[in-house]
């Protein structure tokens, strides 16, 4: 596999991204285009640069303060494969993972063996948070989602009891 991923940017040390101090990986590229969306510049599958993998995650893994790590956009899951091998670097180092998709779970599981990397990247994050942004639906004090539609999923318990667990902030 192509050790390079498509990335808009990097948060090295975040608080807002999921719970502790997290790296973020921003990925390049979305099909959404989600009206508002706060990242429009993302959405270019030819912006941004590629990075190497190994680098990014040793680069994260040297460094003792980081909790976890975040995967936003962009749209992470139209580079499944790439973010899927740098997830599971990160769960096998004890780092917890999030993902943030403009899709939605059940489109995941319904896709999971159709598309590149889908179902290596549902095995290997912790938590996904799922959905379109939609402006109408944004509200002040949520916590780690744009908009009220989007959902935070405890994966692993939704895919051993075949139903969306949510995670209740």
């Amino acid at each position: 596999m192509e050790k390079t991923i498509r990335l808009s940017g990097i948060a090295y040390e975040s608080l807002v991204n999921g719970p502790g101090m997290r790296r973020v990986f921003f990925a390049q590229g979305c099909k959404h285009n989600c009206k508002g969306c706060f990242n429009p510049d993302t959405h270019d599958f030819n912006g941004g640069e590629g990075r190497d993998m190994d680098e990014l995650i040793n680069d994260t893994l040297n460094n003792p303060i980081l909790q976890g790590v975040t995967f936003s956009g962009g749209d992470p899951w139209e580079q499944a494969d790439k973010f899927a091998y740098m997830a599971k670097a990160f769960k096998d180092n004890g780092l917890d993972v999030w993902s943030y998709t403009g899709y939605t779970y059940e489109y995941i599981i319904e896709n999971k063996d159709k598309r590149l990397g889908w179902n290596e990247l549902l095995n290997n994050i912790d938590v996904l948070v799922d959905g379109r942004f939609e402006a109408e639906k944004m509200q002040d004090g949520l916590k780690y989602r744009g908009s009220t539609n989007q959902r935070i999923i405890n994966v692993k318990k939704s895919l051993s009891l075949k139903e969306v667990v949510r995670i209740e902030l």
